[in-house]
């Protein structure tokens, strides 16, 4: 597996610096684990663990990689660290990742969110040999007008919730420093590519936020109880998260490779017939866990959330070469292995590793 793993994306990560913000999160964590494989310098720069139990801790993500606990809104420090690298790709995770959390704190979520944004990209500017930098944002930040077709790159910013807006406005950011520091047509002083990546809800083993489908349940199991579903009718672009994290990697090879041509937004979300409502996904999870698992609808009122999104990844597809590898029940079968093996105490970074493995040489679930 080893050497498999290595010689993905022609080798170009194998020994390349690769600074993460948002290490220590669910997504931040299966990445560092396939960056590792890949071979890739990984520095890290995040906030301690988000959650008890997390991927980050449960996985020793820590020995994988150089870490620097910090906030994102910390520009000195934020700067000092990146001087002190020199990456030469960036990847900006780091975020309040929360509907209901935003909510809550509107404030801290637009400071995290938008400004840590800022500070990235400010902070770029006054180091040297970045060549690349995806700012991984999300499929909330369109304007959601519950179309029953794909949001593509071009379609307008927008975003209801605190969240879904602060989103949109990091695209906003990100887009303004394109074009007035890293400027595509500008890019032989520069050397500076820049980008975002959408990509819908994620699902995997590892994942422990509150608020969140799967998370939720594998807790309401722990204790004996039903889980209670929000929104049931709600439909979102399902995906194993490491369908997105392959189109990121894919993306900022390309961003070093031929830089002023990938330099834009890009979506990274499921295939249509994977698009499925809240209820059908709790329904199949409980078939597929057994022990009598169940859920019953939250009745409470809850605060607005989008009952219909889909992207539209044609983009991706025909000049990344990305596709959809894992449909929804192979990625359902992965995320409940890898939560039954918790309950096991089996070694959860090798779960991790072998379902890499999988997605990238097993069977092509979606052809």
């Amino acid at each position: 597996m080893d050497q498999m793993v290595e010689n993905l994306f022609d080798g170009f990560y194998k020994g390349r610096k690769v600074f993460i913000t948002g290490h220590t999160g669910f997504k931040g964590s299966w990445l560092s684990i396939l960056l590792s494989r890949l071979g890739a310098d990984i520095y890290g720069y995040s906030l301690d663990p988000p959650t008890k139990p997390s991927l980050y801790e449960l996985a020793g993500v820590d020995s994988l990689l150089s870490s620097t606990i910090g906030d994102i809104r910390d520009y000195g420090l934020l700067l000092n660290t990146l001087k002190e690298v020199k990456p030469e790709v960036i990847i900006h995770m780091a975020a309040q990742p929360l509907v209901k959390e935003s909510y809550r704190n509107p404030r801290e979520t637009y400071e995290i969110n938008v400004m840590g944004t800022v500070n990235l990209l400010d902070a770029v500017r006054q180091i040297h040999g970045v060549r690349a930098i995806l700012n991984v944002t999300s499929d909330k930040c369109y304007e959601n007008k519950e179309w029953h077709w794909g949001y593509r790159e071009n379609e307008p910013i927008g975003g209801h919730d605190p969240y879904s807006n602060s989103k949109g406005c990091s695209e906003l950011v990100t887009s303004s420093f394109r074009n007035s520091f890293y400027n595509p047509k500008n890019y032989s002083n520069h050397g500076v590519a820049l980008a975002t990546g959408r990509a819908g809800n994620v699902l995997g083993g590892g994942d422990w936020a509150e608020d969140r489908l799967v998370p939720d349940f594998i807790r309401a199991i722990m204790r004996g109880e039903k889980l209670k579903i929000r929104s049931p009718y709600a439909i979102r672009p399902w995906q194993h998260v490491l369908e997105p994290l392959w189109g990121y990697l894919l993306l900022c090879e390309r961003l070093c490779s031929r830089g002023p041509d990938f330099a834009d937004a890009w979506n990274f979300g499921a295939d249509d017939k994977d698009s499925k409502n809240v209820e059908w996904i709790t329904h199949r999870i409980c078939e597929l866990w057994g022990n009598n698992a169940a859920y019953e609808i939250d009745k409470a009122p809850q605060p607005h959330e989008a009952s219909y999104l889909k992207l539209d990844c044609s983009k991706a597809k025909t000049f990344l070469g990305w596709y959809p590898r894992w449909n929804i029940e192979t990625t359902l079968n992965m995320l409940v292995k890898w939560y039954k093996g918790y309950q096991s105490n089996t070694d959860l970074r090798l779960i991790c590793l072998n379902q890499i493995e999988q997605y990238f040489f097993g069977e092509n679930n979606q052809e």
